[in-house]
């Protein structure tokens, strides 16, 4: 069972949990790039090979043909989206195991923890969807040769004029669909691995770095295991051209399905796992610390 920390701080989860989403952004959005380009490349003419072979094919054409900087086209929308994301998740998180508890020194079962994260998905959703559409297509804008978007200001204005609010937020059944349950395993997870690392006789509160490092990675592993089907159908159905996909993501997946097999649900697989572990284990150990560094400075708040 896990050990939960009383009490839940709103303002230090913002923060503590803003922070672990920077240090995850800045880790992982290279092969974020690469994840999208990968799952978003167009199907190949009959006797024409694809875009990209694989992850460090697609990785090697985008550093030969764009430089560092184009592993981190799109960066500025999760950056700037981060800080409120993470804290409403991490405190999503949080008010989840409030409500399951019936005295505050109540431990969870691990069921109830994926409850709890399940929570922090529906949070995020709100935040996460206009910024995942808004990185989606700066990603893939690259690698088509044209430059609709100045940036990621100008890409969200765009989409506005276009479409309205509904432009911006295209995809939102699917982030949802990806996260709520991501979300859930990727809490539980971690709780449970710093439960299993932590030895006997020892508080959770005071695992290692490295133990801490070793919890989060695996922790984002299992959550992409769980995440990467949704992912894909959100990233095509995010950068699709409007009206193609009239019936949402079902039209996604039947085509998908239909002209490249049930396989390509996971196309970007080796990116999203290479990824998964520093990024995560970067996210953790973040807020990890953040939160050990205001609990100290303001212990009461």
């Amino acid at each position: 069972m896990a050990e939960q920390p009383q009490p839940i701080s709103p303002v230090k989860n913002f923060f503590a949990g803003g922070f672990g989403g920077v240090c995850l952004v800045f880790v992982g959005h290279p092969l974020d790039t690469i994840k999208v380009r990968l799952q978003t490349q167009p199907k190949p003419q009959p006797g024409q090979p694809p875009l990209y072979s694989g992850t460090f094919d697609c990785f090697r054409k985008t550093l030969v043909g764009e430089g560092v900087r184009g592993l981190y086209r799109g960066m500025a929308a999760p950056i700037i989206g981060v800080t409120p994301m993470f804290a409403v998740c991490f405190f999503g998180f949080g008010l989840g195991k409030r409500l399951q508890q019936r005295k505050p020194d109540d431990v969870l079962t691990y069921p109830q923890l994926f409850a709890a994260g399940m929570l922090s998905g529906v949070f995020t959703t709100v935040i996460m969807a206009p910024g995942e559409r808004i990185k989606c297509l700066l990603q893939i804008q690259a690698a088509t040769g044209e430059t609709k978007y100045s940036g990621s200001l100008d890409c969200a204005k765009q989409l506005y004029r276009e479409a309205g609010i509904r432009g911006v937020y295209k995809g939102t059944v699917l982030t949802l669909m990806r996260d709520v349950p991501a979300s859930g395993m990727y809490f539980m997870t971690y709780e449970w691995l710093k439960n299993i690392l932590t030895p006997e006789g020892k508080s959770v509160s005071d695992l290692s770095a490295p133990r801490i490092l070793f919890a989060g990675g695996l922790a984002g592993i299992f959550n992409w295991a769980v995440a990467i089907p949704p992912d894909v159908l959100k990233s095509r159905f995010q950068t699709a051209p409007p009206g193609k996909y009239p019936n949402g993501f079902r039209d996604v997946l039947r085509e998908l399905i239909r002209e490249e097999g049930v396989a390509s649900l996971y196309k970007g697989f080796t990116a999203v796992m290479i990824r998964a572990f520093p990024a995560n284990a970067a996210c953790f150990l973040g807020f990890e610390v953040a939160m050990k560094f205001l609990n100290w400075i303001v212990p009461g708040l």
